[in-house]
């Protein structure tokens, strides 16, 4: 890690955001989950076999930006949505939260994660896998400007459907 991001980010202040951000989302609060995103963040849940991969160029699970998000948590938060009504319990655990690097004004993070979703009448179905995120100060607090969730499952047919922000 280099000196700048010692010195404009501690590990304490990325593991804040990302426990609160685990909470806003168990919470079933996605506004307020929204406002810890920058005007232009992009969400990704890329294919397993390629999480590097350019969703301009690749099918991914998710490839959401601000107005697809924003939209997104509309049709959550409506009771017409079948898929998220009643809504799924999840819990998730947030786990080596590191600072991986700086470039300009950027901030690269990743922490591991384990998302435990319960459903009525489904069996508990359980999301594990890592997070990238890119990272800006703005207003002196750090916001998300890209969230990247890596599954480690080797087929999401046995997980179901994947309607929720993981």
């Amino acid at each position: 890690m280099n000196e700048i991001v010692a010195t404009t980010v501690s590990r304490a202040e990325v593991e804040d955001l990302f426990y609160h951000e685990a909470d806003l989302l168990d919470s079933w609060r996605l506004d307020e989950w929204l406002t810890l995103l920058t005007d232009d963040a992009a969400y990704y849940v890329p294919p397993n076999d390629r999480p590097d991969a350019d969703a301009r160029y690749t099918l991914f699970t998710i490839a959401d930006d601000m107005v697809r998000l924003r939209e997104r948590v509309i049709r959550l938060k409506d009771p017409n949505c079948h898929a998220e009504y009643p809504l799924s319990r999840t819990r998730r655990l947030i786990g080596n939260v590191r600072i991986t690097g700086i470039e300009s004004d950027v901030i690269s993070a990743a922490a591991n994660f384990i998302i435990h979703r319960f459903r009525h009448n489904d069996l508990l179905r359980v999301f594990v896998g890592h997070y990238r995120y890119k990272l800006k100060r703005q207003g002196g607090r750090l916001k998300i400007a890209e969230r990247r969730a890596i599954l480690d499952a080797e087929e999401l047919g046995l997980l179901g459907s994947v309607s929720f922000i993981l």
